[in-house]
């Protein structure tokens, strides 16, 4: 006589280690908040803190291998500015610019809402570092909302990179964000990006949590 119970149970974990029975390591997703910031190339790097600037690390980001620098600049809009805007790292390939909408109300631009990367056509800005400056002829965006995760976490939501896919709020200003990209790749780690001007709508902080709704 065998032990059902205790046969299902090894049958269980050994398929869920060779992948047959996919399952999400988290039923909700942890929130990672985004604030203004951006990102440069090792040429505009150059021309804002001077020749052979490096990026100095302040913290650790959520996603691996990037970090906030000690490195801040002034954004200078039609309308305004906004002073002590965080670089953050590594260095890229091209020169990128997150705001809210807020912010982009108290420069005087109006950049489009895109995934990060895609910033051909977006908004222009003046950068000014302590050494020079620069006017950025594109490059401005509001960022899509989107869930960084790794392809094992891509699979046990029942997702893949690039889906789009509804999240859920909940608490007293509870809501529904819709148009939410999944971003998936072996470096990702899982995080819900979202900026200061959606999370403050939803009341969500750092460290709260959301859930993928299933169509």
């Amino acid at each position: 006589m065998y032990d059902e119970k205790l046969v299902r149970s090894i049958v269980k974990e050994v398929l869920d280690k060779l992948g047959a029975i996919p399952k999400a390591p988290f039923e909700k997703i942890p929130v990672g908040l985004s604030n203004r910031h951006l990102h440069l190339t090792p040429k505009d790097l150059e021309t804002l803190f001077g020749r052979g600037a490096r990026l100095t690390k302040l913290r650790d980001l959520s996603q691996p291998g990037q970090f906030a620098a000690n490195e801040v600049v002034t954004l200078v809009g039609p309308k305004g500015r906004l002073d002590r805007v965080r670089i953050l790292g590594p260095v890229r390939e091209e020169t990128q610019v997150e705001v809210s909408r807020t912010d982009s109300y108290i420069l005087g631009i109006k950049p489009p809402v895109r995934i990060s990367g895609d910033i051909k056509g977006s908004s222009g800005i003046k950068i000014i570092g302590p050494k020079g400056e620069i006017n950025l002829r594109e490059g401005v965006i509001i960022a899509q909302r989107h869930i960084h995760m790794s392809p094992d976490e891509a699979r046990g939501f029942g997702v893949k990179d690039g889906d789009v896919v509804k999240v859920k709020v909940t608490g007293k200003r509870a809501l529904i964000f819709d148009n939410v990209i999944i971003r998936s790749a072996p470096t990702h780690k899982l995080d819900f990006h979202i900026d200061i001007d959606e999370a403050n709508a939803a009341e969500l902080s750092q460290g709260d949590f959301i859930e993928i709704i299933k169509s």
